[in-house]
């Protein structure tokens, strides 16, 4: 079976490696992207002050929900009321919500047996919840500017939800709670990275920001020999074009990664 280079951010990344191995994969770790708090938390401080405002609370990723739960343990005249409705994109983003203390019948995803995780199954799920007035709170992150001094304040990702909401009669606010960043490797990462591109490895690719980071870390490595497992019909398409051998899509569930690399052995 061909080694998996999982890419995701450390945390939830050391957790993949860990249940894939327990499947007999031969997994490592490799994050794209690193993930980091907010300098200026001002905007967290007044999105718990102002909860009460909101019908619900949409997370785009595990990183938002302990980002932005951190701020209420830094704070804690702040409660999450009982009622407030959460709404994710996938079973990750689920249980760390639940690990703040948020009971399950009041998270709202797509169900584990969705063909995608992500904003558009999550609207069909939650239409019928927004109405004239209805408001939500997105909590997301901003990517680390590459070249501009000051990175955007807004932050970015799920802008097609919001626009959904707001044509449904509802509105959506925006609140930043990390930031991403290109990682930082030296010689040994490269040298993994140049092994895997061409050994039969089969990278997990759950990010087109973080492969774009892998494409800037290793401009001349060449990506014909590469094989990709993409998470989403989007991700695989950066992958294509990035030049990769082998693309093959996948639900970020353990049972269909495994299948897949089954698949390649």
């Amino acid at each position: 079976m061909p080694r998996a280079i999982v890419t995701r951010p450390a945390t939830e990344g050391q957790v993949w490696v860990e249940n894939l191995r327990a499947f007999g994969v031969d997994a490592v770790s490799l994050p794209l992207i690193t993930i980091h708090p907010v300098a200026d938390k001002a905007a967290l401080v007044h999105a718990w002050a102002q909860l009460d405002r909101y019908d619900a609370v949409m997370f785009v990723s595990g990183n938002a929900v302990s980002h932005f739960f951190a701020q209420q343990a830094a704070q804690s005249a702040n409660t999450w009321r009982p009622s407030l409705r959460a709404w994710v994109t996938g079973p990750g983003s689920q249980s760390v919500l639940q690990a703040c203390g948020v009971q399950r019948t009041r998270i709202d995803a797509p169900g584990i047996a969705d063909a995608q995780f992500d904003s558009e199954a999550l609207w069909r799920v939650v239409r019928p919840q927004v109405e004239s007035g209805t408001r939500v709170l997105i909590v997301r992150g901003r990517a680390a500017s590459r070249t501009p001094p000051m990175p955007s304040v807004s932050g970015t990702g799920r802008d097609w939800l919001a626009q959904q909401i707001e044509a449904a009669g509802g509105g959506a606010d925006f609140v930043v709670a990390y930031e991403r960043r290109a990682p930082v490797w030296g010689a040994a990462e490269l040298d993994r990275v140049a092994q895997a591109a061409c050994d039969g490895s089969v990278w997990i690719l759950s990010s087109a920001e973080g492969l774009s980071y892998l494409l800037d870390a290793a401009p001349g490595q060449g990506w014909e020999h590469a094989k990709a497992l993409a998470t989403h019909p989007r991700i695989a398409a950066a992958a294509r074009q990035a030049g990769f051998g082998w693309v093959h899509e996948t639900r970020p569930v353990l049972a269909d990664l495994v299948a897949s690399i089954e698949s390649r052995a």
